[in-house]
């Protein structure tokens, strides 16, 4: 299917493309770029002009860039602007202008990515669906996402992120959605704010994107809520809120069992339960308010609630996995969950208390007795009081159901140093440190979580826990 011709993609930026060309597909990196896609030359890292021959070469139908390469033909099929950024911005916005779907944002503190996916996999099956494979909600992120979308597309799903203020308003208005969902607001990026009512200002700033008849799908049961109620009354922009606290979209129960999430709701169509094949309160509270917005855009929340179940967690962020440490002994295994993307406060007592659901195996391994293992890194950007946000989750609820706690990173130590002497494990300068460790730190039968920020490479240890049942080999 065509996506982009040279005489649209002209029009869309005000380039100029002396070859005429067909593009099936939009990308920005040579690694993963398909036949027929449209390279775009971003600068990053490394300017994206170095990079358009061989992308020429893999099969792209054009590139996207302020000049010719010295090292491509005269003859090459180039669309030439004169910034590369702001033409794939205004590919975004014409894919998004010459379509008829109906378009959800999504941002928040905690939960965006896995909140779009569950409105991906819900929206798939009632019409043909938009969003990005990644976690693609910055400043190229979003607009690459609508620069991709087909003419035909029934839904689109759009991420929106931050890490300073003022970014996600223009995103927003990028993206115009129909409907825009605030997840929740919670400590992440504090060092760029104030306070937590900045980034809640900052979140609200989404709902300046909505399109007339626009309407808000916010969380109501966040300390900043009415923070966000504010601001969409300013922009008079209908409401529907979800949680506890709701009238309307109200989360009445949840159980977390043994990777299961049941939740029972009232809706304004009525009671509603659904099932989640994941544990997690959090996946709870974004699972409703998915249905909130699938009804805000003319879905079946329904049909949606009955999907929920088909939505698994993306890697890094919450998933369960049975590692095998011995091969040749029968049970001699351990369950993972790898929630090692990102961390805060608020993402990190959700983890916790889903760490706390399940059952450890006992009579296998070393230890013979499972344990619950918890497993963190430092949580990273929480601003001038994050030694105390560290030293406070040693006051969890779910911490006294923990057997084990081992930390990484110098903000962990203040964690390690007020937990009861019983639950500490070990500590580590560096979560390399703490991976070289592993066959010490785990054993057959216990569940084991491990969480962090990205920056504190906490990640390394689930590397190392996956392999504890293949041994090096000569």
């Amino acid at each position: 299917m065509i996506l982009w011709t040279s005489a649209d993609a002209a029009k869309a930026t005000g380039g100029t493309s002396d070859v005429k060309w067909d593009a099936s597909g939009v990308s920005i990196d040579t690694r993963t770029i398909a036949q027929g896609d449209l390279f775009v030359a971003l600068k990053a890292e490394r300017d994206g002009h170095d990079f358009v021959k061989m992308a020429l070469e893999k099969g792209a139908a054009a590139a996207l860039v302020t000049h010719r390469p010295d090292d491509v033909p005269e003859d090459a099929p180039l669309l030439i602007v004169s910034d590369v950024l702001k033409a794939l911005e205004a590919l975004g916005r014409a894919a998004r202008a010459r379509t008829n779907a109906k378009v959800l944002a999504i941002t928040g503190s905690v939960g965006k990515t896995s909140a779009k996916e569950m409105a991906r996999t819900v929206l798939s099956r009632q019409g043909r669906t938009h969003a990005a494979e990644a976690s693609y909600n910055n400043h190229w992120g979003v607009p690459l996402t609508l620069a991709r979308m087909p003419k035909n597309t029934d839904f689109a799903v759009i991420e929106i992120g931050m890490s300073n203020p003022g970014e996600i308003a223009p995103l927003a208005r990028m993206a115009r959605p129909d409907v825009a969902m605030i997840t929740t607001v919670a400590a992440a990026h504090l060092e760029a704010f104030d306070d937590i009512t900045g980034i809640a200002r900052e979140k609200a700033s989404i709902i300046d994107g909505l399109t007339s008849n626009g309407v808000a799908v916010l969380n109501a049961d966040s300390e900043t809520s009415a923070v966000l109620q504010n601001h969409a009354s300013k922009r008079e922009v209908r409401q529907v809120l979800f949680g506890q606290m709701s009238r309307t979209w109200e989360l009445e129960h949840v159980s977390l069992a043994e990777g299961q999430t049941l939740v029972q709701a009232n809706t304004p169509n009525g009671p509603l339960m659904f099932k989640l094949s994941t544990a997690g309160r959090h996946f709870a509270m974004n699972g409703l308010g998915i249905l909130a917005a699938c009804d805000a855009m003319g879905a079946d929340p329904v049909q949606a609630a009955l999907d929920l179940g088909l939505w698994a967690p993306p890697e890094g962020r919450g998933t369960l996995e049975t590692v095998t440490i011995d091969p040749a002994t029968q049970g001699e295994t351990l369950a993972l969950l790898d929630d090692a993307f990102n961390a805060n406060p608020t993402s990190l007592t959700a983890a916790l208390e889903v760490l706390a659901s399940y059952t450890p195996r006992d009579n296998v391994g070393r230890v013979v007795k499972g344990r619950r293992v918890a497993i963190l890194g430092d949580m990273l950007e929480l601003g001038s009081n994050e030694m105390e946000m560290h030293s406070a989750i040693a006051d969890d609820p779910s911490i006294p159901a923990l057997q084990l706690v081992h930390c990484a990173g110098p903000r962990m130590r203040r964690l390690y140093d007020v937990l009861p002497e019983g639950q500490r494990g070990e500590w580590a300068e560096t979560a390399t440190e703490l991976s070289a460790r592993v066959s010490q730190l785990v054993d057959s039968g216990d569940v084991v979580l491990v969480k962090g920020s990205k920056g504190s490479k906490v990640s390394l240890v689930v590397d190392a826990i996956r392999k504890l049942g293949h041994p090096d080999t000569l």
